[in-house]
């Protein structure tokens, strides 16, 4: 029986009642695993942080298993992930420092022995530093979470969605197919992720520059670099419900931070003129998807003047007029997430 430490961490922005029940469902799956749990308010502003403070006391959770605290500022996904990371790092577990960090969304419930599925996966495989779970919808149905990398290719494949297209640059679809096993991937998304504490000190937390969005894309593609695979663990399931605090699924137009991560990732990670050449793919892609859409008389899932917002924010930022905001924070050395130049 394994004795590795778990640290987990919720993240809260103004959806309490689900976040407890989040932390509920990490807690009954934690009982027999070495670790804390941790639920950050992201500065939620709409009295959360009381609301999950009294929740956790009416639970009569002690507080050496369960603790809420406040970030301060709605810094985005990343900052408040890193916030209660850093957290795990200062404090520890018994005088040590946590073996695994657990990321969980406030949306996302563990099934029964998922976390101890993604623990016992980390310790059999000392190579990797990513593991994440399985998940399904409330109606069981499976959700796409195990990726590529995004690439230029990709970049027109996705945004074109025609058979022709799709197949000759099938290998370069972003989405995997749900994986029938355990397997190793590119990158997960991070609803519920584990990660080895080792890695983080090797390459660092979230990069703080993406609000929301590409974080856990960016976060992989380091560790793969520096010699860490991600994997996808079938055995861990988490059931989702998703967007509840981002509101994804009801936006009308695509939202300047979402643009800006997008840029970011490209830029960082491959250059400029690499982002400028997927920026471009993409805009292909999607002019090609609404003349698609105007021949069949079907409308497009893109959001309204989404192609117009792409050129003009991309034109913005390779031009140098990125407006993305940069943060000044004092991390400790070895926690540093990273931030654009």
């Amino acid at each position: 029986m394994t004795d590795s430490t778990v640290w987990t961490v919720i993240l809260n922005y103004r959806t309490a009642e689900m976040t407890l029940q989040a932390a509920e469902a990490a807690y009954a799956d934690m009982a027999n695993i070495p670790g804390k749990i941790v639920i950050v308010d992201n500065d939620s502003g709409d009295g959360s942080f009381e609301a999950l403070q009294a929740g956790v006391a009416a639970k009569g959770w002690p507080q050496t298993r369960i603790e809420v605290l406040q970030s301060g500022r709605n810094g985005g996904f990343g900052a408040g992930n890193n916030f209660g990371i850093r957290h795990g790092f200062a404090c520890g577990i018994d005088g040590a420092l946590p073996d695994y960090f657990f990321i969980l969304n406030s949306d996302a419930f563990p099934q029964t022995g998922a976390i101890n599925a993604l623990r016992q996966h980390l310790d059999q495989h000392p190579n990797t530093g990513f593991a994440g779970s399985y998940i399904h919808g409330p109606d069981y149905a499976p959700h796409l979470t195990a990726f590529r990398f995004p690439s230029i290719s990709g970049e027109l494949e996705g945004a074109a969605r025609l058979g022709p297209i799709s197949r000759l640059l099938k290998h370069a679809i972003v989405p995997l197919p749900v994986p029938a096993q355990t397997c190793r991937v590119d990158w997960l998304a991070g609803a519920s992720m584990m990660m080895r504490r080792q890695t983080l000190e090797e390459i660092g937390l979230f990069d703080e520059a993406y609000f929301l969005y590409f974080e856990e894309t960016d976060l992989c593609l380091r560790a793969q670099r520096a010699g860490w695979s991600t994997d996808y663990v079938r055995e861990s399931e988490v059931m989702h419900i998703g967007s509840v605090s981002t509101g994804m699924k009801s936006w009308q137009r695509i939202p300047g931070f979402w643009l800006d991560s997008r840029w970011h990732y490209f830029r960082r990670n491959h250059g400029y003129g690499y982002a400028i050449a997927a920026t471009l793919a993409h805009l292909t892609g999607g002019a090609i998807a609404r003349l698609r859409g105007f021949v069949q008389r079907r409308t497009t899932e893109q959001p309204k003047y989404f192609l117009i917002d792409m050129a003009y924010h991309a034109a913005k930022a390779a031009i140098g007029r990125d407006n993305r905001r940069q943060r000044k924070i004092d991390y400790p050395k070895g926690l540093r997430p990273l931030h654009g130049e």
